[in-house]
């Protein structure tokens, strides 16, 4: 028997509710249709955004959402999507098919919706096409409360106090399609478009967040960290100016993808077999040594880890649906797509000091998207079920856990990964979460969770489990569903159960 220990007395961290944050990008499906139909739509809706997908995505306890792009971001030109709608400017959408781009989802739009969700902001600025100014004046545009004339813009827009942005990214993906730059170039780049990125509220400052490496690319890690931090080949500024004007670099954006075929022979979400899901596995969880090792050149930089490791893109990436336009990236999406969300998850909870948000891609229509939509039609997904049914751990202290009698499975050499993921979490009014996966498709765990010294009073468990190929459709929505576990017995020292192969498990003990 496989046994878990929890220590309810050893608290190691807080897991930032931001690790559960969402991205929703200006591509295919997912702004358009997905989230936002217009005012005039006879799809239910309230300013434009869509009922039924908000209400959903309310369950989920979203905590921030990062918008516009991704690759998009980097040609997005905000004044573009501000006005009347009838004389906003359209654009080509050069990075995700030509499509032509309307603007009528903007920046008001985009506050709104967040104003919806009652979410975070993370708003990703433009530094590969765009200048210091049109940057410098989009932060003033959206949160200054001065009598400019920027502002006075703003109001007569429609909007008179000024938005909150509680992330801003600058730049996206600059070694790639924000401008192919080397990692000094980039970050000379960044401290110039930063110096003019300005706080109008010091009770409400803005957290800079810079393009961070593709993967395993640990010298941009090392340079980037480096030239920012440490002013290497700049002139010194004194900590203090920085501290009191609130601009330091809070965080550094991690982008990693599981391709289980590679990058150019991806496969399709449903059509896989036994090794395909195996290599998924193994590599959804090589974000663990990512971390690992990306953290430990941050803490040579930044020992007190007040700089996060924001991996605000990640997820699976297989072959678009066949039928609909390979530049959209709409795929299904099924218990594979579970385990790798409930996986990460749990990594992500264990490095929780380094980690201070992640953003699955994407919200709606996009890679391992949470809701599908089909005109009126929506579905939730199977990874839609796994955050919530993770959304206690947010903002919860971590505890400290490990499995006793893991083993490491797979139908290749290459490719063998650990039979159970799990992390445990504890919230202020004392209910304990653990949330656990077994990856095995063929075998379930006899398995034990054992406490420092809790005598469990209050248990209740949600499951959800399928074979490794079951998705929901827009014809049967809930083939794979949460449903309540009740096939565990409670000890004095905890609980014992088997977790049936395939699946995602979340106990609640008080």
């Amino acid at each position: 028997m496989k046994k878990l220990f929890i220590n309810e007395n050893n608290k190691q961290g807080q897991i930032k509710a931001e690790i559960y944050g969402q991205f929703a990008e200006h591509l295919g499906r997912c702004i358009y249709e997905g989230i936002y139909v217009g005012e005039d739509s006879e799809i239910p809706n309230i300013n434009g955004m869509r009922k039924d997908v908000v209400d959903a995505l309310k369950e989920l306890q979203v905590p921030v959402l990062r918008w516009p792009g991704g690759c998009f971001a980097d040609e997005y030109h905000w004044r573009d999507g501000i006005g009347p709608k009838e004389t906003r400017k359209k654009m080509i959408n050069t990075t995700w098919g030509g499509k032509v781009e309307d603007n009528s989802f903007g920046t008001h739009e985009f506050f709104e919706l967040c104003e919806q969700l009652g979410c975070k902001t993370y708003v990703n600025a433009n530094l590969g096409s765009g200048t210091v100014q049109e940057m410098n004046e989009w932060v003033e545009y959206m949160t200054s409360d001065a009598e400019s004339p920027v502002v006075e813009e703003r109001r007569k827009n429609g909007r008179q106090e000024p938005w909150k942005v509680d992330y801003l990214g600058i730049g996206n993906e600059s070694w790639g399609c924000g401008g192919h730059m080397p990692p000094a170039h980039y970050a000379g780049e960044y401290r110039r478009y930063n110096t003019f990125v300005k706080n109008y509220s010091f009770d409400r400052p803005i957290k800079r967040i810079a393009s961070g490496p593709n993967g395993d690319d640990y010298n941009w890690t090392e340079v980037v960290m480096d030239t920012i931090l440490n002013d290497k080949g700049f002139a010194p500024e004194y900590d203090w100016y920085q501290e009191m004007l609130q601009t330091g670099l809070s965080g550094l954006a991690l982008h990693y993808y599981t391709y289980p075929d590679g990058h150019v022979q991806k496969g399709l979400a449903t059509e896989f077999d036994k090794a395909g899901w195996y290599r998924t596995m193994t590599k959804a969880a090589f974000i663990d040594e990512l971390i690992e090792k990306h953290g430990t050149i941050m803490d040579r930089h930044d020992p007190n880890k007040k700089v996060g490791l924001m991996v605000d893109e990640w997820g699976t990436w297989f072959a678009s649906e066949p039928g609909t336009n390979p530049f959209f990236l709409y795929q299904q999406n099924t218990m594979r797509d579970a385990l790798v969300a409930g996986l990460s998850l749990n990594i992500f909870n264990k490095h929780c000091d380094r980690v201070h948000m992640t953003n699955i891609a994407q919200m709606v229509n996009v890679l391992q998207a949470m809701i599908l939509t089909e005109g009126k039609k929506m579905v939730l997904t199977p990874t839609y079920h796994v955050f919530k049914m993770y959304k206690n751990h947010q903002d919860a202290a971590l505890l400290e856990s490990y499995v006793d009698g893991i083993e490491v499975i797979g139908a290749e050499d290459d490719f063998k990964v650990a039979d159970i993921f799990e992390s445990a979490s504890i919230a202020e009014d004392g209910t304990i979460t653990a949330t656990i996966n077994n990856i095995s498709i063929t075998e379930s765990a006899d398995m034990e969770i054992l406490f420092a010294e809790l005598k469990p009073e209050h248990v209740k468990a949600t499951i959800l489990t399928n074979k490794m190929d079951a998705h929901n459709t827009f014809d049967n929505p809930e083939v794979v569903k949460v449903e309540e576990f009740t096939d565990f017995t409670v000890t004095d020292r905890g609980v014992k159960f088997t977790l049936p192969a395939c699946s995602v498990i979340t106990f609640e003990v008080r």
